[in-house]
């Protein structure tokens, strides 16, 4: 390994970094416990701002000393992008494992481009908006139905994935060894938050194949119009309620991953 590979591995290894990136889970912590009181707004018929990240940003930015916590968790999410990306390459375990920090890398890194654009431009752009433009233009590619259609069909199975890593309660390998009650208490919300992002994730691919299938980016949705999906089922918004309920649990999934994650 050279001294230049060296000297990060050291840095990643840091009691700072791991202090940073407890810090950054839990702010991912905030930021789901936010979508998930916006979707139950929304869910109850009381909500007009989207539960998406760019949804949950706008709801602390209008919070007293809301630009000081955006910077807080600008900078939680750096460490998060940072942790995860030494875990992606300096990591020891198995190619799925790094696969899976490097996947975190991206969405960290979305997550904290999007907190620093609204901190230097005020500007914010939702999640629907974004998916509509990425998928026009990759349709707009040579067989961009087919890469279209097998992206939705990825994020189909990246639904299921969590749903199974739910129940088989994955996440324990993830997390040190605890106290019996606490284990018990984190068994139960990382269940029920994986749960929650495996139907919001498989409910997206689907829109996502549908959009190749016709053609239409439109059908193409973020958060926000998945979770909206939830609500106009024959179950009503009861629903959207739950799956609401299951990313409040995931957040406290997130503050208690702080404490006990594995760094």
């Amino acid at each position: 390994m050279s001294e230049a590979a060296t000297m990060a591995r050291r840095a990643a290894d840091s009691p700072a970094m791991e202090k940073l990136a407890r810090v950054g889970l839990v702010c991912r912590g905030v930021l789901y416990g936010l979508i998930g009181i916006l979707a139950v707004q929304i869910a109850l018929g009381d909500g007009g701002r989207e539960a998406d990240k760019n949804g949950a940003i706008a709801t602390v930015a209008d919070l007293p000393f809301g630009a000081v916590l955006l910077w807080v968790m600008a900078v939680g999410f750096a460490g998060l992008t940072l942790w995860q990306a030494s875990e992606a390459i300096f990591g020891h375990g198995k190619v799925l494992d790094r696969v899976e920090a490097g996947s975190r890398v991206v969405v960290y890194a979305f997550v904290c481009t999007a907190l620093l654009t609204l901190l230097l431009s005020g500007k914010s752009q939702s999640d629907d908006k974004r998916s509509h433009d990425l998928t026009a233009k990759l349709l707009d590619l040579p067989a961009g139905q087919l890469i279209v259609g097998a992206i939705g069909l990825g994020i189909v199975a990246l639904g299921a994935y969590w749903v199974w890593y739910g129940f088989k309660k994955k996440f324990r390998k993830e997390l040190r060894p605890m106290p019996p009650r606490a284990g018990k208490v984190m068994d139960r919300l990382g269940l029920a938050g994986y749960l929650a992002r495996g139907l919001i994730a498989g409910l997206a691919g689907i829109f996502v194949v549908q959009a190749a299938i016709t053609f239409d980016p439109d059908k193409a949705g973020g958060i926000d119009a998945t979770l909206r999906a939830f609500a106009d089922t024959p179950v009503g918004p009861w629903l959207l309620v739950v799956v609401a309920l299951g990313l409040l649990l995931f957040a406290g999934y997130c503050f208690g991953e702080a404490r006990w994650r594995r760094t």
